[in-house]
């Protein structure tokens, strides 16, 4: 029985075989039908992966940190231009130029000629100032490497040929400005000052003629301002500026070593003196015949206090602070002389210069 049961299975078999490939060719095909779906679905997947990759936090944090490593860069290169400009403020000591204008300007109200061209003369004679800051800097490099080594030059913030090429391109920007504003007469006066604060800074400053070359620079400055006017009218302006120049470089000799109690006594004597002058004759009438007395006693009371702290006790320190007062109130004893001639609007505004050249120079050595 077994083997009848076996042949006949084995017939069912054969019977049953074409039906078999018939159902295989029909799913063959259907799976075939198919395929292209699939394939298009990988596709469109693959299409899909730039999205997601966007998407993608590491992708994002990259992105965030390019962005922030620009910013760090341009941040840093602003750090470096505030840093190189407050380093070239300390070599011309820009705050001391607050005390350079009133020279103009108190000049130029003395002949009578306080007009328009008057700011011109003005930004000349600060850049004349900051060409000989410069280059009293690159004179005394090897003295202020033993003496002041925080200086821009010798602590190497500024190249010695740096500060060089800045005092000459200073004077030759200075004696332009003063030939366009003033003309000729502007430019006869603007040469010889320019040459003073040159043979200053390289030749008589450390000389017994130092006190009053520099004073003569300061005179300069004065008729700088009353070039385009009667200069003469301006003499006894530029004489009492020059007194107290005098009086403010005796002392900064002596800024580093200290000095004899005689020096600040005699600088102290001076500027009674300069302050007595600076208050005398006026044109003005009413309060305006008073406000120089009031601004010259304001100078005074300044400038005169620090001499007699220095003449109590003449260390380097004090002797120091009574320059930094001579030079910061320089603009009160301007506002003075530009009062003097009935300017008092301009004498005003001149003397409140003081204060704010004052708390400058808590940031920005004047001296």
């Amino acid at each position: 029985m077994t083997a009848p049961t076996a042949m006949l299975t084995e017939a069912q078999r054969a019977a049953a075989l074409p039906a078999a490939r018939a159902l295989r060719a029909a799913q063959g095909r259907r799976v075939t039908a198919r395929r292209p779906r699939e394939v298009n679905l990988v596709r469109s997947r693959s299409f899909e992966r730039p999205a997601s990759h966007a998407a993608d936090p590491a992708r994002g944090s990259g992105t965030a940190a390019r962005n922030t490593g620009a910013a760090t860069v341009g941040g840093d290169a602003r750090g470096r231009w505030a840093a190189r400009l407050r380093t070239l403020a300390e070599l011309v000591r820009a705050p001391a130029a607050l005390s350079v204008p009133g020279d103009v300007i108190a000049g130029a109200a003395a002949a009578g000629t306080l007009d328009r061209r008057t700011p011109g003369l003005a930004a000349a004679s600060v850049c004349l100032y900051w060409a000989g800051m410069a280059a009293n800097d690159w004179a005394d490099r090897e003295l202020d490497a033993v003496e002041r080594p925080e200086r821009p030059i010798p602590s190497g913030r500024v190249s010695p040929r740096t500060a060089l090429g800045l005092a000459a391109g200073l004077t030759a920007v200075g004696v332009g400005l003063a030939a366009w504003a003033g003309g000729r007469r502007g430019l006869a006066t603007a040469v010889p000052l320019a040459a003073t604060v040159w043979a200053y800074d390289v030749k008589a400053k450390n000389t017994a003629a130092g006190p009053a070359v520099m004073a003569a620079c300061r005179g300069l400055d004065v008729l700088l301002g009353a070039s385009t006017g009667r200069a003469a009218k301006a003499v006894p302006a530029a004489l009492t500026v020059a007194a107290h120049t005098y009086t403010v470089t005796a002392l900064s000799r002596r800024e580093v070593s200290g000095a004899d109690v005689k020096l600040p006594v005699a600088t102290l004597a001076g500027t009674v003196a300069v302050a007595a002058t600076a208050a005398g004759a006026t044109r003005a009438k009413g309060w305006r015949a008073v406000l120089p007395v009031a601004l010259a006693g304001w100078y005074l009371t300044h400038y005169g206090r620090a001499q007699a702290r220095a003449a109590a006790s003449p260390d380097a320190a004090r002797i120091r602070t009574a320059v930094g007062s001579g030079i910061t109130g320089l603009p009160t004893l301007q506002g003075t002389l530009a009062a003097r001639t009935g300017a008092g609007g301009t004498g005003l505004a001149l003397a409140a210069l003081a204060p704010l050249a004052r708390r400058l120079v808590r940031k920005i050595s004047a001296t």
